[in-house]
């Protein structure tokens, strides 16, 4: 019964006229795979116009946004940004840490602290990093400490420079809920969080309260997808609200052949249900 009170009063808020509560948190958008095939421009246009508050910008797409880039190139990024109404919030890498491997793991961490090295120069927030799995023929406790070791060292690397390290709850088994929590417990750094990703793993008898108990305490950063789906989007966003979380909620979404349409469509939908 209580879980529908915020529905009830924002179609009352609504039948009288009022206006929405604002949720604390905004809009955002990931490259990933709405806007993949954009060049930086046409992205940063696309979501000023249909109001879209901030970007994480996934590696390996049209945006070229890279840590190959120079220092001229990541100045005027960084300055097209402070421009812009739209926030470089962070970028989204493929860094995994699983691997039994050392040198796989070294090879993954520093390309990390490469991306971290351009947040910096760039103006954005954090870096997403990722599990991907849990090795067979390896003890669990190994991978966790694995990974855990890797992130925490991407921690004390970008803490200096301001750049926050957001792991994705990602990858067949590290998903669980709880394999992540375990994750970012082994982690623990203050520069460290999760980065929340609306997996069908959350939900437990169709609620993801008790995924949030685990994890909320973690939460830097989120990204959501269909919101037409049987996911409990009201309930966790009111998680999010009760829990304090002001950042950004980010729609991580398929291509579409019109983006900016599909984008007004998705954020009036978001505004009903974070009402």
């Amino acid at each position: 019964m209580s879980s529908t009170v915020p529905a009830i009063a924002a179609e009352l808020r609504q039948s009288r006229g009022e206006p929405a509560q604002a949720p604390g948190f905004q809009l955002g958008c990931v490259t990933y795979n709405l806007l993949q095939n954009m060049e930086l421009e046409t992205i940063i246009e696309t979501l000023e116009s249909t109001g879209i508050a901030a970007l994480e910008l996934r590696t390996g797409q049209k945006h070229g946004v890279e840590p190959s880039l120079g220092p001229q190139e990541r100045a005027r990024v960084r300055q097209r940004f402070e421009r812009s109404k739209v926030r470089l919030l962070s970028y989204g890498t493929t860094c995994e840490f699983q691997s039994p491997d050392p040198e796989v793991r070294r090879k993954q961490i520093e390309t990390g602290k490469a991306f971290v090295d351009l947040a910096h120069d760039t103006g954005a927030l954090g870096v997403k990093v990722r599990p991907n799995g849990l090795p067979a023929g390896v003890p669990y406790e190994t991978t966790i400490k694995n990974i855990a070791g890797s992130i925490r060292e991407l921690a004390e690397y970008g803490e200096p420079k301001h750049i926050e390290i957001w792991m994705e709850v990602h990858g067949r088994n590290t998903q669980e809920p709880k394999t992540a929590a375990d994750i970012l417990f082994a982690v623990n750094h203050r520069n460290a969080g999760a980065c929340w990703n609306s997996n069908p793993t959350d939900v437990k008898d169709g609620s993801v309260q008790e995924s949030f108990r685990l994890l909320g305490p973690y939460v830097r950063n989120a990204h959501i997808n269909e919101l037409y789906s049987s996911y409990p989007w009201r309930e966790f966003f009111h998680l999010l609200r009760a829990s304090g979380y002001t950042r950004y909620t980010l729609a991580e979404v398929p291509e579409s052949k019109e983006p900016e349409r599909f984008l007004r469509y998705y954020k009036a939908l978001w505004q009903q249900l974070v009402a």
